[in-house]
């Protein structure tokens, strides 16, 4: 594959496994998982148009995100991909395997939900408004957003004032905007591969959604809690979201 500056080749050998983050993430908010996951495979991230250093633009629609990801990994051409991702990422990647079957191995959703509608990012606007921004260093970064602040690091860059989020906030809105209008269990419906459902027991997604999520897709599915965990579950609980990712991993690869 040609080297791209939007993606970040993690290491390892064999089947392709990509990483899809959230909403304001990067593809190196996944560093710490990527370094168990390269166990399993050849592990890259995407950085999503609008986030880290995509300079893809322009139509924020659901669609328009996967068809990034399947142009990822029809240049890997290293056959069908297993695809995790967080929150947003994870979204696509089940959207990715409705629309591109042939392109997904299994699919790992870290805390999102299909149907979001009526939500309204005006909340979102005010607690953004409360931000220090600029922040002064990275440990102020850290310190502010405490036990996420580690993931949050990876989201900014450093200006002359100061660090600002490497994303646009209006760009942030008309993405997450389109997830309070429509919902996307049709495209549960066509997810025919293995799906892992990683659900944080403190999740603000709408209640039993990921549970049905999982039980959905026609391909089987499997959901799990992980108690004590909030929506970054894999920083916030690493070895347990390892366990429940690698017992998945173990049965869709047969080791």
């Amino acid at each position: 594959m040609r080297a791209r500056e939007d993606v970040v080749d993690f290491g390892g050998e064999g089947t392709p496994i990509v990483l899809l983050h959230g909403l304001m993430g990067r593809a190196t908010t996944w560093w710490r998982v990527s370094r168990w996951l390269i166990d399993y495979g050849h592990v890259v991230g995407l950085d999503a148009r609008g986030h880290g250093r995509s300079r893809r633009r322009g139509d924020w629609r659901t669609e328009e995100f996967v068809d990034d990801v399947a142009e990822l990994i029809t240049e890997l051409d290293e056959g069908p991909a297993v695809v995790l991702g967080h929150s947003m990422g994870g979204l696509h990647a089940w959207v990715l395997a409705a629309r591109f079957p042939q392109l997904v191995r299994a699919v790992v959703v870290e805390d999102m939900a299909p149907d979001q509608r009526g939500r309204t990012v005006d909340v979102w606007r005010d607690y953004f408004d409360s931000w220090p921004v600029p922040f002064r260093s990275l440990a102020h970064v850290r310190d502010f957003f405490g036990s996420t602040g580690d993931y949050f690091i990876e989201c900014v860059r450093e200006e002359s004032d100061g660090y600002h989020l490497l994303a646009d906030l209006e760009d942030l809105y008309q993405i997450a905007g389109e997830w309070g209008r429509r919902e996307y269990w049709s495209y549960v419906a066509g997810v025919k591969c293995p799906l892992l459902v990683v659900e944080a027991a403190d999740t603000a997604m709408p209640p039993g959604q990921q549970a049905r999520l999982a039980e959905s897709a026609p391909g089987g599915g499997r959901h799990v809690v992980i108690e004590g965990a909030g929506h970054v579950v894999h920083d916030d609980a690493p070895q347990e979201f390892r366990g429940a990712v690698e017992a998945f991993l173990s049965e869709v690869l047969g080791r």
